[in-house]
């Protein structure tokens, strides 16, 4: 089988060396698995909590080429620190035939896997935004003192040892004419035109375009004014443009500015690859319909009926996502929280892989010997040459030791491993969460909602099973709707329904989540 090798580390947590440590434990899984690596993709200091990282998005598409079949990454928050998108491309990947699988977190490949990767990503940005509040307060530090704060720096400054600002004589000259250029009446294409021609790059090395030159005429640090969130303060940048030239070009500007299109508000579907007709199974999307006074109304209509093969009715985006996250809310109550985090710690603790662990102790071992000769043998020999030859020696197996150490201690890191305590204290915080929080609800549909059935008059909500066998069609949904009285009476006994022929109690003290589809239903 096919696998590629993805790697990735961030400016602000890691070192370029974490790359080398990430393949060589990735080809040695893969080795191990007998998986052939065809190719590796490497994102060097780039964040995992966005897409926009070029060898993913290479990866992502060869992903259609048929050129692998599994993709390997040292942990998954390597592959992205973001659970809505983790789970989107997992999607598209797994529509392709391909599964993540990552090297020091084992994911069963049974009913029990689908909670506890959901629960490994949903951490993973659980801990990723808690690293961005530590970050934020020093970019906050830094901000009030005037400093560098990271990212990209404006085109004609750099930054010196201590983060402060300084005009860089190199591409100051830069920012002066493009200002003076369009104080004197030249257009944005043509000062572009310019710049492109001269060879010129922006800040970050690529050409000039309109929205570029834009963001230079419009920044006040170039007349000394340092800004950070939205607070400015004058005489903390060192100046490159006088306020005489900057407020006429500021005025030009005003004058050709057009005004803008009204934009029209995005809509967020929630329910949207989840919902599904009850009467033909097609899927359900989002749609929006204007009143006589201009008032804007939001549906899920099924597609079946926009090809006229339907008569389904629509129903109002907000009832029905209401209905499916109150729903989901009820699956967090204190005994399944409780049980979800007792069970899925057991459940990860037994299958946790300490081969690697096993593996780096016996390297760590065997260089401490090799360190031990190495000094018995400078002891005992009075040749210069070769006393120097062992004191490299010596000094190559203590730099060995000292990057051994620094992966058995990442090892044995509590993060992310799934203790009980861990588990119970991210759910109580999913519990508490705001239903007014777009991402909070996004979150709640993807960890607990599987597929979602709409009639008229019913609504049969499936949860994640994670359990490829079991397949939603019309017979099942028939057995669900015949067997109302006898899932519910089973539920309450916690006793499995024996149309799927499982029996587990964890399985409905998560109500559903770990590889069992429980019907609710409900008067619409």
């Amino acid at each position: 089988m096919n696998a590629v090798i993805y790697a990735r580390y961030s400016s602000t947590a890691q070192r370029d060396v974490s790359i080398d440590i990430q393949l060589q434990d990735c080809r040695r899984y893969c080795e191990q698995e007998g998986l052939t690596v065809v190719k590796e993709y490497i994102d060097r200091a780039l964040t995992g909590t966005d897409d926009n990282r070029p060898n993913f998005q290479r990866m992502i598409d060869d992903s259609s080429k048929n050129l692998y079949e599994r993709i390997v990454v040292y942990r998954f928050n390597r592959f992205f620190r973001n659970k809505e998108k983790s789970v989107i491309y997992k999607g598209m990947l797994k529509r392709n035939g391909i599964r993540v699988l990552s090297v020091h977190e084992y994911i069963a490949d049974d009913p029990s896997g689908i909670l506890v990767e959901s629960l490994f990503e949903a951490m993973d940005e659980f801990y990723s935004l808690e690293l961005s509040q530590k970050i934020k307060k020093g970019m906050d530090k830094n901000g009030e003192q005037c400093l560098c704060t990271g990212g990209n720096i404006a085109l004609g400054f750099k930054v010196n040892q201590f983060r402060q600002f300084e005009v860089d004589s190199n591409t100051a000259p830069i920012v002066k004419t493009i200002f003076e250029m369009y104080a004197n009446g030249k257009t944005v294409a043509e000062i572009t035109k310019y710049l492109n021609s001269m060879g010129y790059k922006t800040s970050r090395g690529v050409a000039f375009n309109k929205n570029s030159l834009h963001t230079i005429l419009k920044n006040k640090r170039y007349i000394g004014v340092y800004t950070y969130k939205g607070k400015e303060i004058p005489g903390g940048m060192p100046r490159i443009i006088s306020d005489e030239l900057f407020n006429k070009v500021a005025e030009i500007m005003a004058k050709n500015k057009k005004a803008p299109a009204r934009a029209r508000a995005k809509v967020e579907y929630l329910l949207t690859t989840k919902l599904f007709c009850g009467q033909c199974k097609e899927m359900m999307t989002g749609f929006s319909a204007t009143g006589k006074q201009g008032t804007v109304y939001n549906y899920y209509i099924c597609n079946g009926r926009k090809a006229k093969r339907c008569e389904k009715d629509m129903v109002k985006k907000n009832y029905i996502e209401s209905l499916v996250l109150a729903k989901c809310r009820k699956l967090l109550s204190a005994p399944n929280i409780e049980k979800i985090s007792k069970e899925v710690s057991a459940i990860c603790e037994a299958e946790r892989d300490t081969s690697n662990l096993r593996y780096l102790q016996k390297r760590l071992t065997e260089s401490e010997r090799k360190r031990e000769n190495a000094l018995n043998a400078v002891l005992e020999t009075d040749i210069p040459r070769l006393r120097e030859n062992l004191y490299e020696r010596i000094a190559q197996l203590e730099a060995e030791q000292e990057n051994i150490r620094e992966e058995i201690s990442k090892e044995t890191m509590p993060f992310p491993s799934l203790t009980a305590p861990k588990i119970k204290f991210f759910l109580m915080a999913l519990k508490k969460g705001s239903m007014t929080d777009e991402k909070y609800k996004k979150m709640l549909i993807k960890i607990f909602v599987n597929k979602i059935y709409l009639y008229d008059d019913r609504i049969t909500i499936t949860f994640h099973s994670g359990d490829d066998k079991v397949e939603i069609n019309d017979r099942l949904l028939s057995e669900l709707e015949e067997k109302d009285g006898e899932i519910k009476n089973l539920f309450l006994a916690g006793d499995g329904p024996k149309i799927f022929e499982k029996s587990n109690t964890i399985l409905f003290f998560v109500s559903g989540l770990l590889g069992i589809m429980c019907k609710i239903a409900d008067k619409v």
